[in-house]
């Protein structure tokens, strides 16, 4: 925890800091108030650490009557992600207290580990890599290894689930390397004239590649489920870098160990950290599933990026309401 502790100044709290990384320089902040920092905080801790905030800063931490019932100074919430389902906007309203969430700042990021994972998958390189290091490569007859094929990425169909910005910049990149991009709209509202649109149904049957780029909503939840895997083609790869729930974790178990889809990369999981008893724990083979631990959107560009756009706006708000000084 860092204090600075200026009477004149506006206190702004961050609650979870950790979860933006330790790597962050923060210290930017001080021009705008009062800084206090925790690395994590409990709900209970949060009710008293934001008693004296008039800025709070936080990323997973729930924002409600309870959280905030001592808050009583306080005038705008920070969220330090696109996503605001941790947030009770009606509660915020009614005290008239503002919010700012930020949209854009991973898109580049989000995009390329959606290809690092796909890559590592379609090209074997987990039994490739393994092989060389085993020593089987060592002085053998041939140069080139045959024995586990893999296919070229130009002329696949791929298939995006939610073609937001990030969807639609990996429609770009994947139309780059010659694939034929389709999508569908979970919204039936997204009309994108460089790529076709199609019904969910068609999606899972023509695709090569299915990538989730969509937002938890009522209407994607669960939407990848057994049915689903089992109309996808099972030379296809799924890859999923939205939200956990739109998958059915065990569901896509199911369909791995029946070899309904040829693999799976996940950087999102219904309970992260993951829980012990998720059913994808118990797949070890690389080949088949790769899951990382949410870190699409991490690299150190993006998280920059993410706290100079929360800087400027808390500097923005401070100097526009009656938050500002004086």
């Amino acid at each position: 925890m860092n204090e600075l502790k200026d009477s004149g100044k506006r206190n702004i709290v961050f609650l979870d800091a950790d979860t933006i990384g330790q790597d962050i320089d923060l210290s930017t902040f001080e021009q705008l108030g009062n800084v206090t920092i925790y690395g994590f905080s409990t709900p209970d801790e949060m009710r008293e650490r934001v008693a004296d905030a008039d800025i709070i800063i936080l990323n997973k931490m729930q924002v409600n009557a309870y959280t905030l019932e001592k808050a009583s100074h306080l005038k705008l919430v920070c969220v330090t992600a696109t996503g605001t389902n941790n947030l009770d906007k009606q509660y915020l309203e009614q005290r008239g207290i503002a919010w700012r969430n930020v949209a854009g700042y991973s898109t580049e990021t989000v995009t390329q580990h959606t290809f690092a994972l796909l890559f590592y998958l379609l090209e074997k390189l987990a039994y490739y890599d393994q092989y060389v290091k085993s020593e089987a490569y060592v002085d053998n007859t041939t140069f080139t290894h045959f024995t586990n094929v893999f296919h070229e990425l130009f002329g696949k169909t791929w298939g995006i689930i939610g073609l937001g910005a990030i969807g639609r910049r990996v429609a770009q990149v994947a139309s780059d390397f010659g694939c034929q991009v389709i999508y569908y709209s979970t919204t039936g509202k997204n009309n994108q004239p460089d790529y076709k649109r199609v019904s969910f149904e068609e999606l899972l049957e023509q695709s090569d590649i299915i990538s989730v780029h969509a937002p938890l909503t009522d209407a994607t939840q669960g939407l990848m489920n057994r049915a689903a895997f089992q109309r996808m083609k099972n030379s296809a790869i799924f890859l999923n870098l939205g939200r956990g729930p739109i998958v059915v974790e065990k569901d896509l178990a199911d369909a791995l160990d029946a070899k309904e889809l040829a693999a799976a990369g996940l950087d999102v999981l219904c309970v992260e950290p993951m829980s012990a008893d998720n059913p994808l724990k118990a797949i070890k083979d690389s080949s088949r599933l790769l899951i990382t631990p949410h870190i699409a959107w991490a690299s150190i560009e993006a998280r920059r990026r993410l706290m100079d756009i929360i800087w400027h706006q808390v500097k923005e708000f401070m100097e526009t309401s009656d938050c500002a000084k004086g």
